[in-house]
């Protein structure tokens, strides 16, 4: 009994004086899935996500880790498919790094939180908006930090109101976020008294926009609707060079970001859309990330790289929270809690394990010396409708 005291009494005292790295290393790691698209359509999107999660995890532990415990990143490319995914995220999780986090598209966040507890793994979504994920396939080891369809559509009903003309066209990937977008955008204005008189859905991988854009011509809209983040580039371009813009006005779901703007020269300026996250954004922690991040890459953060950056913000308190690195107590301890994160306090909604936070729209303008979005109007968090009965968590 006194051999076991005295050698409790030792480890106290060699844990009082190890420095924090030590201890950091001294408990089980933060095994951490990074599943984005490194190749594929959205491989340029995938970079900026990876950039914002590889630089919270840095910072993390370039200060001791969180909880007592390093962080270790593995990463997987989902090839911009729900297959290759679905593959990628097991292989990890099976692994041990079992902590998800990364994927963009709605299709391959649903192949992924449909399989978690057959993995014994927890995801945490930073960038698809499909309502699904957080409706009849939601997961009590899923949790959404970024905006879904639904909190947009409760944005853009009033944004609508705003808006110009009242005849409007639609061009949209033709997967299940670029379907919810259309439907929202469609019942927004027809609320309002205003008409959508042509609706596209354009097949992943495009590359020719011409068949389109002339259609659009054609349709004679005030403005054109425009939910299509993997052929953006190719799509402003062509648009473009063909006179649909700037003639006809475009609004943005989710074109705005940076990538597509950097992409196009000035074809996206003055174009509004709603943004997820840019450096304009009033808050302690936002502006302590942009500042950091321009330290070391000497320029703001892109949008994606916010929003990313913000998921593993919220994935390492949820560490904290548990006390544990089991992905099922991780998410349980995130549920109903109030985290930090880049748009001030907000709560992970009990009933969903959505993040409340507030949304914005932008217009594409010169800030900071560069062409970027630029918030002009913000909306706040109780704008979020309320919880999906279908969610059962």
């Amino acid at each position: 009994m006194f051999r076991t005291q005295k050698t409790l009494l030792a480890a106290a005292a060699l844990a009082a004086s190890l420095p924090l790295g030590a201890l950091a290393q001294a408990k089980e790691p933060v095994k951490i899935a990074l599943v984005t698209s490194k190749s594929g359509a959205f491989a340029t999107m995938g970079a900026d996500v990876a950039n914002g999660i590889k630089f919270a995890v840095e910072e993390a532990n370039a200060k001791g880790g969180v909880d007592g415990r390093r962080i270790v990143l593995a990463e997987g490319d989902d090839e911009s498919t729900p297959d290759a995914g679905r593959r990628v995220a097991e292989k990890l999780a099976r692994e041990g790094h079992n902590l998800i986090i990364g994927p963009i598209t709605s299709s391959i966040s649903l192949a992924i939180s449909q399989n978690l507890a057959r993995w014994d793994a927890a995801f945490i979504g930073t960038m698809s908006k499909a309502d699904k994920l957080t409706q009849d396939a939601c997961s009590p080891r899923f949790v959404r930090t970024n905006h879904s369809d639904a909190m947009d559509l409760a944005m853009i009903n009033e944004w609508a109101k705003t808006l110009p003309g009242s005849n409007f066209a639609i061009l949209a990937a033709d997967y299940v976020w670029g379907q919810d977008s259309a439907k929202s955008f469609e019942a927004a204005v027809t609320a309002q008294g205003k008409k959508v008189t042509a609706k596209l859905f354009v097949p992943l991988g495009t590359k020719d926009y011409a068949p389109y854009i002339q259609q659009l011509k054609n349709a004679n809209a005030d403005a054109v609707w425009v939910a299509d983040v993997s052929g953006a580039i190719a799509f402003t371009k062509q648009a473009a060079d063909f006179g649909l813009i700037p003639k006809t006005p475009l609004i943005g779901h989710a074109l705005l970001s940076n990538f597509i703007v950097n992409a196009t020269g000035n074809a996206l300026a003055n174009v509004p859309g709603n943004v997820g996250y840019t450096p304009d954004i009033d808050t302690p922690q936002s502006k302590a990330f942009a500042a950091a991040f321009k330290a070391r890459h000497n320029r703001l953060p892109s949008d994606t790289e916010g929003q990313a950056y913000n998921g593993a913000m919220v994935l390492l308190q949820g560490v904290k929270l548990a006390g544990s690195t089991r992905p099922l107590d991780v998410t349980k301890a995130l549920r109903g809690a109030e985290v930090e994160t880049l748009y001030g306090k907000a709560t992970v909604r009990a009933a969903d394990n959505q993040l409340l936070i507030p949304n914005y729209i932008a217009r594409v303008k010169v800030a900071d010396g560069v062409l970027r979005p630029v918030i002009e109007r913000s909306y706040p968090a109780t704008l979020t409708p309320p919880a999906s009965p279908l969610c059962k968590l």
